[in-house]
């Protein structure tokens, strides 16, 4: 089949520099969800028609399977798609889709174009407030006779419920030959693409409609509180989705998935978390308020407490994360690792059974197994220009409030007493500390206040 998907529209209610369809739902575009729907069909062509904002539009979501066709001056829904038909096969069927109608489901789609063998098929749906949709009108044998949209619209017209979705998919010949008597005797002077319904009905083809699971797949976005609507309604989709599957949610209302999220058995998800990009929770994985995970892997069986952030990175299995634990890019985490309130890892691999379970910054840094990194510590691994790398070898102890200045080895075994500020290598299985040596200074007084 051909897929046309209209997005050339300015959308002057969204009030934003932002072209209406690059907003996002769910983490992703508008635009991009309608394109992801089209390709699970295995088209023979996807044409994109733009105007407005065309190079913001093509830079977000071009891609080789894309045509793309311009449509400048914006005159309607027909005129937008008589500028992609020299790009359609004529001998296949054309899907016509909105680039601002993001949750349209492929089963929907298929239904739709299975309907079009022949005839010209729309997909309506039953509105119980159907204001600003063009209404699709029958006569008296219950056939559809033609689409009338709300301006042009008389009041019985206007309380049918009964809308057009603008969905339509239909044989590409007929679709080419009824676009070139498309007119713009209208109130908006605009070539309306649901005027072909009308010569459709003149010329004996058959009409037949097909509708969505629900009216949430044919929900558009022309402002931002539609926008805001249509998020919660994504979500929400997702959050069933999720629970169908196991999961157990403390509040679907209060969840945000913007990206992919595969959750395996017993997983629970506490409130206002959100997940970014593609994010996997195995087995048993229980995720506290407020946190934030984005590309990232936790282990079966792991924990995190209330607001940690987990960004590309990995926990192993059974780790004990957080709460306001901060895991950064490059962060690797083997079995049963516990990274502590407010704990920052950036770039660190740590071996099974190592703690650091308070105020401590490890960067750049390979940590074995069993270690032990007390409260305060930090790894110096930065000198203004160049990053350097820590190595903490297995079962060894690193003391509060101590300073690794890399490149530096901390052997297997060692032990650094508390303060201690490390330049060199403390060799394994000793004790190693560079602290002053203790004064107490007897009669000494503390400075007082001058009174002026």
């Amino acid at each position: 089949m051909n897929i046309v998907i209209l997005a050339a529209g300015q959308g002057k209610r969204m009030h934003s520099n932002l072209p209406k369809v690059l907003h996002p739902v769910a983490g992703k575009a508008l635009v991009a969800h309608v394109i992801d729907a089209a390709r699970s069909l295995a088209p023979q062509t996807i044409c994109l028609v733009y105007g407005h904002g065309g190079d913001a539009v093509r830079t977000s979501v071009d891609a080789p399977d894309l045509h793309w066709v311009v449509q400048e001056p914006q005159l309607g829904t027909g005129h937008a798609v008589m500028q992609a038909v020299p790009q359609l096969s004529a001998a296949e069927t054309t899907l016509v889709l909105y680039g601002d109608v993001p949750l349209i489901q492929a089963e929907t789609l298929r239904k739709l174009v299975h309907a079009a063998r022949g005839a010209l098929a729309i997909l309506t749906v039953e509105l119980a407030d159907p204001t600003g949709y063009g209404r699709i009108v029958h006569n008296a044998a219950g056939e559809v006779v033609r689409i009338v949209e709300q301006k042009d619209a008389s009041a019985e017209e206007r309380s049918i419920r009964e809308v057009n979705t603008g969905i339509i998919a239909l044989p590409t010949a007929r679709l080419a030959e009824w676009l070139a008597r498309l007119s713009n005797d209208n109130a908006q002077q605009e070539y309306y693409l649901t005027d072909i319904v009308g010569m459709a009905v003149a010329d004996g083809v058959p009409i037949r409609t097909t509708q969505p699971q629900g009216e949430w797949e044919v929900l558009g976005v022309n402002s931002k509180v539609q926008l805001a609507e249509l998020e919660r309604v994504a979500q929400r989709q997702t959050a069933e989705r999720l629970m169908e599957q196991g999961v157990r949610l403390a509040d679907p209302a209060r969840l945000d998935v913007r990206g992919e999220l595969l959750c395996g058995r017993d997983v629970f998800i506490d409130v206002n978390c959100v997940f970014e990009g593609r994010v996997v929770l195995e087995e048993a994985v229980d995720i506290g308020p407020c946190c934030v995970l984005k590309n990232a892997s936790i282990g079966a069986g792991s924990r995190l407490a209330a607001f940690s952030h987990v960004e590309d990175a990995i926990v192993g299995p059974d780790g004990v994360i957080g709460p306001f634990a901060r895991l950064r890019p490059g962060t690797e985490l083997g079995a049963g690792v516990h990274v502590g309130n407010f704990v920052e890892l950036k770039n660190t691999k740590v071996a099974a059974q190592s703690k650091a379970n308070h105020l401590a910054y490890v960067g750049d840094a390979i940590i074995g197994s069993r270690v032990n990194i007390g409260a305060g510590t930090i790894t110096c691994n930065y000198d203004g220009a160049n990053k350097f790398k820590t190595i903490i070898e297995d079962d060894a102890f690193i003391g509060s409030d101590t300073q690794l200045v890399a490149p530096v080895t901390v052997g297997r075994g060692a032990t650094l007493g508390a303060g201690t500020t490390l330049t060199k290598d403390a060799p394994p299985d000793t004790l190693t500390l560079s602290r002053a040596r203790q004064v107490s200074i007897s009669g000494w007084k503390r400075p007082q206040k001058v009174k002026k």
